[in-house]
């Protein structure tokens, strides 16, 4: 019944040319211009924060909060079923509304995922782009066979699509809001170097944990610095970051150490906090810290401790545009969310690179399935292999090779052909390649169906096995998967997935987002591997997928990466078509 109604209120106003927001949603609101549709009792703030929720209850939470919070906001929409408003047309309006600064959202689901990603990537560009995706859950998503469709589900291609669009992702609401806030108020930092100002060690023990765990670096003061604080500084405190001042100290050695500490060029951004005492109270240290702070182009982050006694505190801090949080591990959060805003804006300025998720023709390869000839065409290297149906050709072609060959039993209905039994490695002459084909062929010939016949390949030593595949998710196309390969690889699921197609420069990020990395770089007695090699195999396969759209997924597992200037080897593939 209510899908009925719903067709019915669209043509009534497809009929009188209406715009309709919703159904079942709660309104809007429109702080500057007073306007206020919902049910929900009370006003927000004026601010600069605009928030768009496909959730009339997050709505009603958000406004409530925010008035208790004293956090303002520009425009706050609901759009529930959207009928016919979308995400995607109020991010736009949104986007181009000259009193908001930052956009918020909260979505379950994108309505058009090209279209998205071509408005998130404009405004992003412009102003800051947060979103928190509710159902990230993979439970919906069809089972598939491959690894590269077990390992990059439709979460991952959502946080891929945010990534490549320049859109933060938050995990929590209150993360949402912290980093909106942020960015709102404060410069972004020029780089990832963060100081902590204390009056107590525990806190900024605590900060400093966050600060790591986020990817930051602790800041190493400048000898100036460092000598100019020890004269003016408690003789127990600490001049090294962090700098703790002790408990005894009051606003005014906070102003000198944090002048201090913003004016040193080895600082990005600092984190002030302030543990309870009762020496001073806690709005006048917000007077010296939002005066100080106005005074630099460098994010600070307040971090003034507790509830019942800050609130004079916070509204200051408020004022003067200086986010604060009650516990100082937050303050770790928003700096490196600051941090890749900072880090993608340089990259969207400096590449020539535009978005382009449109596909292309599809290639005639993949209706036979001919996985190694498309691969061929986009300049992946594959190691020799050949399919054999007799012991005497096998011979033959493993001769031509050179020994050592391996030997795999070929069955589209066994992609996990080791689980089986269905590999042979290092086997060094005819008679070995004889005792290995009768072997492979008692187990094909226990097989119901699928059997095709064995293959022989050219044995290539020393490479670190890692996995390189392509999925193509339902709303936003074609992903790059990249991770550790080889047998393991969905036991240590060390894998991350890109939106094709891909630069050079996000296939290097897609790679450093993993463990993979590390050992590719050289890790112990192992020399770094062909990272240049790697890079633009990734790059091919992600021209490959969205040229390729019937492909569903296809895999390189394992990629074997030689040492520096010796390329890589495709060594075992499988893929799905439509």
């Amino acid at each position: 019944d209510g899908e009925k109604l719903e067709k019915e209120i669209k043509e009534v106003a497809k009929r009188y040319n209406i715009r309709v927001i919703g159904p079942n949603c709660i309104g809007t609101i429109d702080t500057h211009a007073s306007v206020n549709t919902t049910f929900v009792v009370g006003m927000p703030e004026q601010g600069e924060i605009g928030f768009i929720s496909q959730s009339g209850a997050m709505v009603a939470a958000v406004i409530d909060w925010a008035r208790g919070a004293g956090v303002g906001f520009s425009r706050i929409v609901s759009l529930g079923n959207q009928m016919d408003v979308t995400e995607n047309e109020m991010i736009r309006l949104i986007g181009s509304d000259r009193q908001t600064k930052v956009i918020t959202a909260y979505a379950e689901g994108i309505s058009d995922g090209p279209k998205f990603l071509k408005e998130a990537s404009q405004i992003a560009r412009k102003k800051p782009f947060i979103i928190l995706k509710g159902g990230q859950s993979a439970k919906g998503a069809e089972a598939v066979s491959s690894h590269t469709g077990a390992l990059s589900g439709s979460k991952e291609a959502y946080s891929a699509a945010f990534r490549k669009a320049g859109v933060l992702e938050a995990s929590t609401m209150e993360e949402m809001f912290d980093w909106a806030r942020a960015l709102a108020w404060q410069p972004l930092p020029s780089g990832k170097r963060v100081a902590v100002l204390t009056n107590a060690g525990g806190p900024a023990i605590l900060a400093v944990d966050a600060l790591e765990k986020a990817g930051l670096e602790i800041a190493e003061l400048s000898q100036e610095t460092k000598a100019y604080l020890k004269e003016r500084l408690p003789g127990a405190a600490s001049v090294n970051n962090p700098v703790d001042i002790l408990a005894g100290s009051g606003p005014a050695t906070y102003t000198l150490a944090l002048e201090a500490m913003l004016t040193d060029p080895n600082v990005d951004s600092v984190i002030v906090i302030q543990a309870p005492q009762d020496w001073f109270l806690p709005a006048s240290l917000a007077e010296v810290v939002g005066e100080t702070a106005g005074l630099h182009n460098k994010p600070v982050i307040a971090s003034i401790m507790g509830k019942a006694s800050v609130a004079d505190a916070l509204n200051i801090l408020h004022k003067r545009k200086v986010p604060n949080v009650a516990f100082p591990e937050r303050a770790a959060s928003i700096i490196s969310a600051m941090v890749r805003r900072k880090a993608w804006l340089d990259k969207s300025e400096s590449s020539d690179d535009k978005m382009d998720t449109t596909q292309g023709n599809s290639s005639q390869h993949v209706h036979t399935q001919n996985w190694k000839a498309l691969l061929e065409e986009y300049g992946i290297p594959l190691a020799p292999e050949v399919l054999c149906q007799d012991v005497d050709k096998a011979v033959l072609k493993a001769e031509n090779m050179g020994y050592p060959v391996v030997m795999k039993l070929i069955s589209e209905k066994h992609s996990h052909k080791s689980d089986i039994g269905g590999v042979i490695l290092n086997i060094n002459g005819d008679d070995e390649l004889r005792r290995a084909w009768n072997e492979l062929t008692e187990i094909g010939e226990t097989l119901s169906e699928g059997y095709e016949g064995i293959s022989v390949q050219k044995m290539i030593r020393g490479g670190q096995e890692v996995i390189v595949g392509i999925k193509r998710d339902d709303q936003f196309g074609a992903a790059v998967v990249f991770g550790s390969g080889g047998t393991d690889v969905e036991l240590y699921k060390d894998v991350a997935t890109a939106l094709a197609p891909l630069s050079m420069e996000e296939a290097t990020d897609l790679v450093n987002a993993t463990i993979a990395s590390k050992k590719l770089d050289g890790w112990r007695n192992m020399s770094a591997r062909d990272k240049d090699a790697l890079l633009q195999t990734i790059v091919q396969m992600g021209k490959l997928a969205v040229e390729n759209p019937e492909i569903q997924e296809l895999e390189i597992n394992p990629l074997l990466v030689m040492e520096q200037g010796k390329g890589v080897w495709s060594i075992d593939i499988r893929g799905y078509t439509d």
